[in-house]
């Protein structure tokens, strides 16, 4: 049996970690069950007589080389990684479709004349927005999922694509809202003092920080992995 004489059990799982990209904790689980994997197959091999550092070579060996492990583990790390975003985009999205206009009500200038046509049109074109991303987050849970799960080519490609569209919308969605947010403060100077506009304010800042994150986990678990120096 050619054995490799690379590093054992904790070199392996160094390679893997400096190789992978993706969500903290879905790589460290990742990891964490590629070393359980390895340490049972050193014991077996300890139980069969031979030293620590020969079971840790041949484990290594029949574990397979990081070149043919890296693939795998990287789809499941983007797989996550589009599910952890697609989350996060409805859980937000549900909120500023569905409350967005509850920091108007009740304001000194909502009963006031109506505001520009080009501002009316600013504001339908982002509730669009937000209607399209819903929905390539829907879809990108439903395919991250299938993706995770049958390991198709085809399916890992599909997941792929939503998963730049949703990133694209999201982009999209934040430029739309922080410019609909200036023309707001120009027409309005009350906005900056009304209460519920602080609070709405200082939500969606949170709420597109943690999209941000998880943005980024996606589009890093994306990145083609490196080759071994």
């Amino acid at each position: 049996m050619r054995v490799d004489q690379g590093a054992g059990v904790e070199g392996r799982l160094r390679e893997l970690s400096g190789r992978l990209h993706g969500p903290t904790r879905l790589k460290a689980d990742l990891l964490t069950e590629a070393r359980h994997a390895l340490e049972d197959a050193v014991e077996a091999y300890r139980e069969g007589g031979l030293p620590r550092a020969e079971a840790e070579r041949r484990a290594v060996a029949e574990f397979g080389s990081a070149a043919q492990l890296v693939p795998g583990y990287q789809a499941e790390l983007a797989a996550g990684a589009l599910r952890g975003l697609a989350l996060r985009t409805l859980a937000v999205a549900v909120v500023l479709m569905s409350a967005g206009d509850l920091t108007w009500r009740g304001s000194s200038w909502s009963a006031g004349p109506r505001p520009p046509s080009g501002y009316l049109l600013l504001s339908a074109a982002l509730n669009g927005i937000w209607a399209v991303v819903a929905g390539l987050a829907l879809l990108g849970l439903l395919l991250g999922a299938l993706a995770a799960r049958r390991g198709s080519p085809r399916l890992v490609r599909s997941a792929r694509a939503v998963g730049f569209g949703l990133t694209g919308g999201l982009l999209l969605g934040a430029l739309a809202g922080g410019a609909l947010f200036g023309w707001s403060v120009r027409l309005w100077d009350a906005a900056l003092t009304w209460p519920p506009m602080i609070v709405g304010a200082v939500v969606v800042s949170a709420a597109w920080f943690a999209l941000a994150r998880a943005a980024r986990w996606w589009l890093l678990s994306n990145r083609v992995p490196r080759p071994a120096g």
